[in-house]
C-alpha cells in the first residue's frame, strides 16, 4: 500500500494558498529586450536536451522503497556512471505557444507513477507537492506540504506557469484520500513526476526575482494528491467546459466580447440574464444546455434569447 501521511490541519490550512511560482516580479531591475520565441524554444530544447542526457534520476530508491520516496537528480559520473540517463526515460509531449502559434514547444516529463486516482483537467484545482530547480539543480521554490493550486496561468487568478499545467495534466491524483484515527491523512497511490519547462512555457523574460534568470529553463518535480473540478466564476459550468475552441486556453474565449473571458464572466452572453439562469443543472450534477430558438446555440452563449 503506498502512502504518504499529512496532519488534516496542516493539510487544510495550506491547501487555501496557491502556488508561490507566480510571474510578478517586484525587481526594479531593467528587463532584458524580449527574444525572438522560434529561436529561444531550439535553445531551450537544446539545453534541456542535454541534461537530460547527462542526468539520472534515483529510479533505484523507487524501486526500493517507493512510499518514502523524492525525486532527486544527479549527474552521470564517477560512482554514477553507470546509471541510465533520463532521456532514455522521460516522455514528450508537444505544447504550442499561445503568444506565438507557429512555435510549438517539446515539453520532455517524467512519469515515475501515474496515480491511481482522478486526472485533473487543464483548469482545475489540484493539491501537492512540488520543487522548483534550475538546470544546475539550484533550488528556487518549494512546497514540502501539499498545497491547494490554480492550473489556470489568467489576467484575473495567479495559477502556474504552463509548462507546471500541462505536466501535471497527465498524472493522476492519489487512488484513495484516508483521514486515520491519529488526525493525519493518508494518499495512497498518487501521481509522482517531473518536467525539464522551457523557458517559453515558464517565466521567459519575466522571471521572479532571486535566482532564476531571463530565459532560464527550469525543473518542476512534484507529487499529486487530489484534484478538483473547478468553476472560477461559479455559473455552474465547469471551467474546462468554457474553452469552446478548445485550445486550452480560456482567456480567449469571451462570447459577449466585454474583455471578461467567459470562465470568469456570469453572464457569458452579456444579455443581462445570468449563465446560470439558462442553463438546466440536474441533481445528480449533469448539465442540460437548452436551445429554444433551435439555431444551435445554447441560450447561454445566445444574446437574442
Amino acid at each position: 500500500m503506498i502512502k504518504l501521511r499529512y496532519g488534516v490541519a496542516i493539510l487544510l490550512a495550506l491547501m487555501m494558498g496557491l502556488v508561490s511560482c507566480g510571474k510578478d516580479d517586484d525587481s526594479s531591475d531593467p528587463l532584458p529586450p524580449p527574444r525572438d520565441r522560434g529561436d529561444e524554444a531550439q535553445v531551450a530544447q537544446e539545453e534541456i536536451e542535454a541534461f537530460l542526457s547527462t542526468h539520472f534520476y534515483n529510479y533505484e530508491e523507487f524501486e526500493n522503497d517507493p512510499d518514502n520516496f523524492k525525486i532527486r537528480f544527479d549527474s552521470i559520473a564517477g560512482d554514477n556512471a553507470d546509471k541510465t540517463p533520463l532521456i532514455e526515460q522521460v516522455e514528450f509531449k508537444e505544447v504550442e505557444d499561445f503568444i506565438d502559434n507557429s512555435v510549438t514547444y517539446k515539453l520532455y516529463y517524467l512519469k515515475v507513477r501515474e496515480g491511481g486516482g482522478d486526472r485533473p483537467h487543464f483548469c482545475d484545482y489540484t493539491t501537492n507537492t512540488y520543487e522548483g530547480r534550475t538546470l544546475e539543480l539550484e533550488l528556487f521554490d518549494n512546497a514540502v506540504r501539499p498545497i491547494r493550486m490554480n492550473l489556470v496561468d489568467g489576467k484575473e487568478e495567479q495559477g502556474v506557469i504552463r509548462g507546471l499545467q500541462q505536466a501535471l495534466i497527465e498524472f493522476k491524483g492519489a487512488a484513495e484520500i484516508i483521514e486515520n484515527p491519529d488526525g493525519t491523512v493518508s494518499f495512497e497511490d498518487y501521481g509522482i513526476g517531473a518536467v525539464f519547462i522551457p523557458s517559453g512555457l515558464g517565466y521567459f523574460q519575466f522571471p521572479p526575482s532571486g535566482i532564476i534568470g531571463a530565459y532560464e529553463q527550469l525543473i518542476f518535480s512534484f507529487e499529486l494528491f487530489a484534484s478538483e473540478i473547478a468553476d472560477h466564476d461559479g455559473d455552474g459550468i465547469p471551467s474546462y467546459m468554457e474553452d469552446l475552441n478548445g485550445n486550452q486556453n480560456l482567456l480567449d474565449d469571451d462570447t459577449d466580447g466585454d474583455g471578461l473571458p467567459n470562465y470568469l464572466d456570469d453572464d457569458d452572453d452579456g444579455d443581462e440574464r445570468l449563465t446560470r439562469d439558462e442553463i438546466i443543472i440536474h441533481p445528480d450534477g449533469t448539465l442540460e444546455f437548452p436551445d429554444r430558438n433551435g439555431n444551435g446555440i445554447p441560450d447561454y452563449l445566445d444574446p437574442t434569447i
